[in-house]
């Protein structure tokens, strides 16, 4: 699904989300492409021949977030690789708790921190009421696949590409 928010901070910025079961494996990620620089700060380069930066904020399994960018390469020739500044909360503080675990001890003690609230509900009802009511086509996939085509079609079509922390 491709959806916008309609206010000056985010004018102009798709935000596609994807969803699935039976997938290769548990994944809950979150990717912000960053938007090309203006201007290059090396003139030999086409536009576009680096790629853009990248934040993955990883939920589930391994809680933790990459900046991945780009690097000129030391010496000759002129190239570029991508590198990721990582961050890992299990690596950093240990073995955290099921976050079924979390939730209840919040429950128990009154904390509505990680609690939606009926905002957040309603929005999410708006997204999601057309495709359960079937007003909006639902395309299937083999199970063990990242899912259908189309969900990488509709990213193409708007010049994106998915990025999934293999």
């Amino acid at each position: 699904m491709k959806a916008e928010i309609h206010n000056w901070r985010w004018k102009g910025v798709p935000f596609y989300l994807r969803t699935g079961k039976r997938l290769p494996r548990k994944l809950t990620q979150i990717t912000v492409t960053f938007r090309e620089a203006p201007t290059q700060v090396f003139r030999s380069l086409n536009p576009g021949s680096i790629p853009p930066n990248r934040l993955l904020i990883t939920l589930q399994p391994s809680e933790g977030f990459s900046l991945c960018f780009s690097v000129k390469n030391p010496g000759r020739p002129f190239q570029f690789s991508d590198r990721a500044l990582q961050f890992d909360y299990q690596r950093a503080f240990g073995a955290l708790p099921d976050s079924y675990e979390t939730l209840l001890r919040d429950v128990m003690v009154g904390d509505q921190t990680l609690f939606v609230n009926a905002n957040f509900t309603e929005t999410a009802w708006r997204l999601y009421d057309p495709v359960l009511a079937g007003k909006q086509d639902v395309h299937f996939y083999v199970a063990g696949m990242w899912g259908p085509p189309e969900a990488d079609a509709l990213v193409e079509r708007n010049g994106h590409q998915w990025q999934l922390k293999w």
